[in-house]
């Protein structure tokens, strides 16, 4: 599954620690963490997990989740939500070429 793929987590790494560099925005979800990312950012496979004008939508896998906990209550912290009690966690990922931007956006369901 292409979500699980060292690709994401790479990108998720490093959002984490150049938060600055990203444009989180608010979705209308309290669950939900939006980020637009410069797609000047290095990618490994950018054209599988980060695809032109298309939507990729996946669910990390049950190790994923639970081996990356650190890393994903980082980003589960951008919510609404207070308490992380998550048990999946949905990414969704493409390329906006228009806005020279890698679209992200985590659902902790």
């Amino acid at each position: 599954m292409a979500s699980n793929s060292d690709s994401i987590y790479n990108v998720m790494f490093y959002i984490a620690h150049h938060p600055a560099e990203i444009a989180f925005t608010q979705p209308e979800y309290t669950n939900v963490v939006r980020m637009g990312i410069p797609d000047s950012v290095k990618v490994a496979n950018p054209e599988i997990y980060f695809p032109d004008n298309k939507l990729l939508v996946n669910r990390f896998q049950d190790d994923f989740v639970a081996k990356n906990g650190n890393l994903l209550d980082f980003f589960f912290d951008y919510t609404e939500k207070k308490v992380p009690n998550y048990h999946e966690v949905w990414v969704s990922s493409a390329h906006l070429p228009a806005k020279k931007m890698y679209f992200l956006e985590l659902s902790f369901e």
